[in-house]
Order: C-alpha cells, then sequence, then structure tokens
C-alpha cells in the first residue's frame, strides 16, 4: 500500500470514528527502528470496534516508525501520529503507569522524552480520545474486531403435531445474507495469533423453516379386525391392510364442532391450526398431545386417526373437528370407541 492509499484508508477512519481510533504499531527490532524485512502492524478500531490492519513494507528509506504513521490529528500526510498539547496521556508498560501532558509532539516522542523504550516485538497500543490518550506497551494485546462477512442460512426444524409421521412441510425459504459479528483478535509479537468469534450482533440471512410431522398417520379406513391383549392393548387391523397399535380403548361421548361456530376459533389450545383430526378433549381424561383412532361404536362413521389438541369439554367427551357446520350437524351426538394409539 502507497503512502496516498495509507492517508486515504486513514482519512476514511477518521470521518467514520472522528478521533477515537486505536493503533497497534509492531516494533520489531530495538527502540523504534523498523528491520528491512518487515514492515510495522497497525491496526486502528473505532468505537464500534470495527478494525483496520496494515501490515506493509516501510516506504521510507531511514526505516523508522515515524516514517510509518500519519498526522492522525490533522489528516494530513507526515509521520507519527501527532498528539495535542495539553492532552493527558497515560502510558502503561512494564506494570507501571506513567501520566504525563502531551506536548505538540508525535508518539514517538513522548515516549523519548519520558525515557520509554520498547523491547523488541513488544507492540504499542495508543488508544485516543477528545480529552487524551492512553499508550499501552506490551508483547501481547487483545482488541475486539467487528466485521461484516457473508452469511448462510440455517436450516431450522419444527415438530408440527397436525402434520402425519414422516411428512414433511417447508413454510420458509431460507436466504444467504449479511452477518455483522464481533471476534477477539489476539496480537503477540506483532503477529495475529487467535481470532475467536465473540457474537453475531446482526444477520440479514432469512432461515429456512421446515415443519416434521409428529402425529399419526392419517387413515379413515374402517376397522377390520381387533387383537386385544390381557392388559387391554392391541392392534387394529384397518379395511385398507395398514395396522395400528393402541395401549387402551375408551366408550366416549363424541360431538362434533366446527371454527366460527359456537365460539369456536381457528387455534387449538396447543396452537395448532384446527383440521380434521384435531379433536377437543378434557386434559383429565386425556392427555393432549394423545394420538387417537376414533370409530362410532355402531360402526355408522369412522372419523380415523386424531390428537388430542384442543379443550373445551368436560368428562367423558370428545368433540370432533369438521370442515362445515353441515358435517357438524349430521355428525349430531354419538358413542364412539377411542382408541389411545401408541
Amino acid at each position: 500500500m502507497n503512502t496516498h492509499a495509507l492517508v486515504k484508508k486513514l482519512r476514511g477512519l477518521k470521518a467514520r470514528f472522528g478521533l477515537q481510533l486505536f493503533v497497534l504499531a509492531a516494533v520489531i527490532c530495538t527502540g523504534w527502528v523498523v528491520s528491512d524485512d518487515a514492515g510495522a502492524v497497525y491496526i486502528l478500531t473505532g468505537p464500534e470496534d470495527a478494525a483496520i490492519v496494515l501490515n506493509e513494507e516501510p516506504q521510507a528509506a531511514e526505516g523508522t516508525l515515524s516514517s510509518q504513521l500519519l498526522h492522525l490529528s490533522s489528516g494530513q500526510s507526515g509521520y507519527d501520529m501527532k498528539l495535542t498539547a495539553g492532552q493527558t496521556v497515560t502510558v502503561t508498560h512494564d506494570g507501571e503507569t506513567v501520566t504525563a501532558k502531551a506536548r505538540s509532539e508525535t508518539v514517538e516522542a513522548l515516549l523519548n522524552r519520558l525515557h520509554i523504550t520498547p523491547s523488541p516485538l513488544e507492540m504499542v497500543a495508543v488508544e485516543t480520545t477528545e480529552d487524551g490518550a492512553a499508550l499501552t506497551i506490551a508483547s501481547e494485546l487483545t482488541y475486539y474486531d467487528q466485521v461484516e462477512e457473508p452469511a448462510a442460512y440455517e436450516t431450522v426444524r419444527v415438530a408440527n403435531s397436525s402434520l402425519p409421521v414422516g411428512t414433511e412441510k417447508v413454510v420458509q425459504e431460507g436466504a444467504d445474507g449479511v452477518r455483522t459479528s464481533i471476534y477477539e483478535v489476539v496480537w503477540s509479537g506483532g503477529q495475529e495469533i487467535s481470532r475467536q468469534f465473540v457474537e453475531e450482533l446482526e444477520s440479514t440471512a432469512v432461515n429456512k423453516v421446515i415443519e416434521y410431522g409428529t402425529g399419526a398417520v392419517e387413515s379413515r379406513a374402517a376397522i377390520a379386525s381387533v387383537s386385544k391383549n390381557a392388559d387391554g392393548s392391541g392392534t387394529l387391523t384397518l379395511t385398507d391392510g395398514s395396522t395400528l397399535n393402541f395401549s387402551g380403548v375408551k366408550s366416549m361421548t363424541a360431538t362434533a364442532y366446527t371454527a366460527g361456530h359456537g365460539g369456536a376459533d381457528y387455534t387449538t389450545a396447543t396452537g395448532t391450526l384446527v383440521d380434521v383430526g384435531t379433536v377437543a378433549v378434557d386434559k383429565r381424561v386425556i392427555p393432549l398431545g394423545t394420538k387417537l383412532y376414533i370409530v362410532a361404536a355402531d360402526g355408522s362413521v369412522v372419523y380415523g386417526t386424531a390428537v388430542a389438541e384442543d379443550t373445551g369439554v368436560r368428562g367423558n367427551i370428545i368433540d370432533l373437528y369438521y370442515d362445515t357446520y353441515q358435517q357438524c350437524i349430521n355428525f349430531g351426538r354419538r358413542t364412539c370407541n377411542v382408541y389411545i394409539l401408541k
């Protein structure tokens, strides 16, 4: 990077962050002299942790630290970072802190005046504010870097008991975006040795959302035969050839309801949308989420597989959802066999 490009880049930082700039200068050999095979490392961060790293070969023949810096206070090209006269400057080095009033001088001149000389591979952190500056000289320094980077969308899977087991439905397509992230960065001996993700501030990526079924496999087939065990459990064989295992059976009074009539809503007590296969129960009799197979005791109506997802009845009553009010009228009130599916 040439001097003109460096000035332009730093002016952009100054315009964005004002006076609050953070500079890391890696001193590669004794004192402030930069060796011929490595330039100074500068890391500038603003108040929101945005950072820029400048790691270039020295441009000036003398190769001093001063040849690598700019007059950040004035925005003009030049050498070194110039402090404002009267600023309070604290310098921390080797566990000791010294406070001094800055003259109209550079960082290098201030340290020379205080007889502070960084050792080989030590770095100088300069944090400036409108009121003063804090210098930290150490062989290892940590700062936080805010960056924007590509963000791939993630796929989120959500259980839906109203969908049959083994089925899926995409409810939101995913889209890649850009995320703003914070990283903790550690420099040691003039080199970056670690960069650890800390947090994500925001992201424009849109997650893909897939609902997967946890409900019973939908069936409206009649019962061909029932095989019972001594403990009340058993197996239903349906006329379509499929089988369902049940843990017990209840004889219950069944009624019917539909959304928009009798105060019934379109959302169940468990937060799902009502649909055929949704039934309302007294959760003291049948727990919510229980999978069921329901058929009229006389075999005249087969409601089929269902899930207890709604409430609003009391006792040994089950309320079956139908799409239309006329279907509810046609169903009326019946005694049904309610098989509790495994």
